[in-house]
């Protein structure tokens, strides 16, 4: 896919748009052409072999998503590099100890990742972070524009035929470390997820085939798996807008054929009044029916929730109107994409396997089955409904409760996000508390009555309270903070 991507950025109208942002003046202008891009991958291709890096070796990338970051993955894939994805809003110590795990040959980082990283040192102490070890961070370099305190640059020279380009990586015997995503993991312990260049192309073609970019069209989102698939097929892509205001804006000037948002980008603009055009696609955090029907209201002709994991992505997608006619017990996240095989463990934990699927975690074994951690199982139609995280689930009066079971008949019109969260009720049991987070301006009286009928299909799975209030979110994916939640309840219940 990569090597398609490379070729097609050359040959297929390389003078046309490949990454567009949005100005502050609320302008759309052009980032950067294909055959720009193109250019700008050999480029970094010709720096990093001068570096002495070659075959097999691991290149640690902290840049933000982007054109640089795309031309920094072509780069790679050219040269048989690994590359390290970074995070420098990790904290230190965690980035010190996945650096350590990783061991990266050299890390390319730009001036904001140095900087929230520690390693601009005059930004850092201005925003409270520790400096990681430098033997434990080893040679960096800075991609882009430089700030005081920054590792020297990349040194880029004119890009030649003279750079080697990796043969035959894309056959089954040469396959090889593609990338390295850290997950969930202490600091003692970081976890690793390691896909390999054919595991990494089969996700990247699944993708492809589920969506379907159209060469001419304009897509919205920023991640690599929007990327790489939009521009193969000639569309342009533009980089989401950072304010819910300015994406509503960006997305009523471009009527883009595809978005890609997560949820809460989605329910912030929503917020704000926002449009939406061609077909919408959500993931990295639970999206329920409610949420996918506000966007179809809101213009989209098409809504689709995408379930994917760091080890397999993507898994399972589901539409709206299938979604919405679901009735059951859990959240329905569709049918497994082609190649996608499904077991469950004796806990009743889904497993995944598939083309796509990580090979192993760093330092362990390789191990075919993907744990993801949710309780799940198949519906008659042979589609996953999943039943919440294990490590969610809520002891009350001896009876196991898992809220993801429960939590999709609390998202009705005027519901923007509700939680299920134990709370510590002092004698050793819990207490379960819906938190449910209203959309602004809803009625709380009438949403409160509203509740009732769902409550009481829980049976003895009803909540001992309901709070209103804005639902804590976590992470990049900014996925519901469950035990901020439960703190936030507590303090509640205690006044």
């Amino acid at each position: 896919m990569l090597d398609r991507l490379a070729h097609a950025l050359r040959t297929v109208h390389p003078d046309r748009p490949a990454v567009l942002r949005h100005t502050r003046l609320g302008t759309t202008r052009v980032r950067i052409r294909r055959g720009e891009l193109a250019d700008l991958a050999d480029t970094y291709a010709t720096a990093l072999h001068a570096r002495g890096l070659t075959e097999g070796t691991t290149l640690g990338v902290a840049v933000r998503p982007g054109p640089r970051a795309l031309a920094v993955m072509l780069a790679a894939h050219r040269l048989g590099l690994r590359i390290a994805v970074l995070d420098p809003a990790a904290g230190p110590d965690v980035l010190a100890a996945r650096l350590s795990l990783a061991q990266p040959d050299l890390v390319l980082a730009d001036a904001a990742a140095q900087a929230a990283a520690g390693w601009a040192e005059p930004l850092a102490r201005r925003a409270g972070l520790a400096l990681p070890p430098l033997d434990v961070i080893g040679p960096v370099a800075t991609l882009g524009r430089r700030l005081p305190g920054c590792a020297p640059g990349l040194r880029l020279g004119r890009f030649g035929a003279s750079v080697p380009r990796v043969p035959g990586r894309d056959t089954h015997e040469r396959d090889a470390d593609a990338v390295i995503v850290f997950t969930s993991g202490t600091t003692a312990r970081p976890r690793a997820v390691v896909h390999t260049r054919n595991g990494l192309a089969a996700g990247l073609r699944t993708v492809t085939d589920l969506v379907d970019p159209r060469p001419g069209t304009t897509v919205v989102g920023g991640t690599f798996f929007v990327l790489v698939p939009a521009l193969t097929a000639g569309a342009a892509v533009a980089l989401p807008a950072r304010t819910p205001t300015a994406l509503a804006r960006q997305l009523a000037r471009l009527a883009p054929a595809h978005t890609y948002l997560t949820p809460p980008q989605l329910r912030a603009a929503l917020a704000v009044g926002a449009r939406f055009t061609g077909r919408v696609w959500t993931g990295s955090a639970p999206a329920d029916a409610a949420l996918l029907r506000r966007v179809k209201q809101a213009g989209a002709d098409q809504a689709w929730g995408v379930y994917a994991l760091t080890e397999l992505f993507p898994a399972a997608a589901v539409e709206e109107v299938e979604k919405s006619a679901f009735t059951g017990p859990g959240d329905l996240v569709g049918a497994p994409l082609p190649g996608v095989r499904t077991d469950l463990g004796p806990d009743g934990e889904l497993l995944l396997t598939g083309p796509g699927a990580r090979h192993r975690y760093l330092g362990e074994e390789p191990d075919p089955w993907v744990r993801t951690g949710d309780r799940g199982a198949l519906d008659g139609n042979g589609r996953i409904v999943l039943g919440g995280r294990l490590k969610d689930m809520v002891l009350r009066r001896a009876e196991n409760i898992y809220p993801g079971l429960y939590e999709p008949a609390l998202h009705l019109p005027g519901v923007a996000l509700a939680v299920l969260v134990g709370v510590p009720s002092g004698d050793g049991d819990e207490r379960l508390v819906a938190l449910v987070q209203p959309v602004p301006g809803t009625d709380p009286d009438r949403l409160r009555a509203a509740l009732n009928a769902p409550l009481d299909r829980m049976g003895t799975a009803r909540p001992d309270a309901v709070l209103f209030g804005e639902v804590p979110l976590t992470g990049r994916s900014r996925k519901p903070d469950r035990a901020a939640a439960s703190a936030y309840c507590a303090g509640e219940l205690s006044t």
